[in-house]
């Protein structure tokens, strides 16, 4: 066994997306090499509806796969081609675009005004990136969940994992997509497939993994209360790890435990053109896709 060292750490950036939502940027609209097939992921969290509620109208996709993961609120759908639901907490779509299609994400904060969830963005290769399209929006209910004797909890989206199968099924890249916690104090190896691109995200407590060189999802403030000083432990600080090769990773559980996903997919190895939601192979096949956009031939009539 080969424990997989950090390759890379980056914190996620705040920007902002559609008709004006704030969130934050895990990765994507760079060099995607190191999580390929994975071009792209922002992570939606805001409390404050006004920052969110306009949403992500009308807009395009093709040559990709878009994955919605909510955790808190709610993200109301719909399509050209008449698709229409609502993704409620703890609730996934796994859409792929394939050929093209016109589509609007609107969220909804819980009562609370509360929203969160996750984009993540996959290639598709070349032989299919003209499919048709096609949806599995897949309820909270019907996501597996392994828990070790150490009160370890794996939430089973896609792929085999301690023998459980993902409900989502059929994807190019082969993923396993995992929502992983581990609780307070305890260290964990997570078997990892050797020729897979692999990253994890932090997105509450914190820990360390193995050859990493600080605590990942951790931020420590201090300030001066009178003559007292208080420490207060910011958890959930949005980091991402990716990891180099090996079949393993290994995570050590801060004192408030760790949540994050674990991703890992086969890499595609083809050129990524990108323009936007839309990603093909060439520039030409942009343009293609451009002046279908503008001729109205973008969505096709035979899918």
């Amino acid at each position: 066994m080969s424990i997989r060292p950090v390759k890379h750490e980056s914190q996620a950036t705040p920007t902002m997306e559609g008709a004006g939502v704030k969130l934050h940027r895990v990765f994507g609209f760079g060099d995607t090499s190191a999580t390929d097939p994975f071009l792209m992921m922002d992570d939606f969290r805001n409390d404050n509806p006004s920052d969110y509620i306009r949403g992500f109208p009308w807009h395009p996709h093709r040559g990709i796969e878009t994955i919605t993961y909510v955790l808190a609120g709610t993200v109301e759908h719909g399509d050209s081609l008449g698709n229409q639901g609502l993704l409620g907490a703890g609730d996934l779509q796994w859409m792929t675009a394939g050929s093209g299609i016109m589509h609007q994400e609107m969220p909804k904060g819980d009562f609370a005004g509360k929203m969160h969830g996750f984009q993540l963005w996959a290639n598709l290769p070349s032989s299919l990136k003209m499919t048709t399209p096609r949806y599995q929006d897949i309820k909270s209910a019907d996501i597996p969940v392994v828990i070790d004797d150490d009160g370890t909890a794996v939430r089973v989206i896609s792929g085999d994992f301690w023998g459980k199968s993902g409900p989502v099924d059929g994807i190019a890249a082969e993923p396993v997509y995992l929502d992983i916690s581990v609780p307070p104090g305890k260290a964990k190896r997570f078997p990892v497939d050797t020729y897979r691109s692999a990253f994890a995200y932090i997105f509450a407590g914190s820990g360390t993994f193995r050859d990493a060189s600080k605590p990942f999802g951790v931020k420590v403030e201090k300030e001066f209360q009178g003559e007292e000083l208080n420490i207060r432990d910011l958890s959930g600080n949005r980091t991402l790890v990716v990891f180099d090769t090996g079949d393993e990773i290994t995570v050590q559980a801060g004192e408030k435990g760790i949540r994050f996903l674990l991703v890992t997919g086969k890499p595609i190895k083809e050129p990524v053109a990108w323009h936007g939601p839309i990603v093909m192979n060439t520039r030409e096949e942009l343009m293609q896709a451009m002046r279908e956009l503008q001729n109205g031939t973008f969505i096709k009539a035979d899918h």
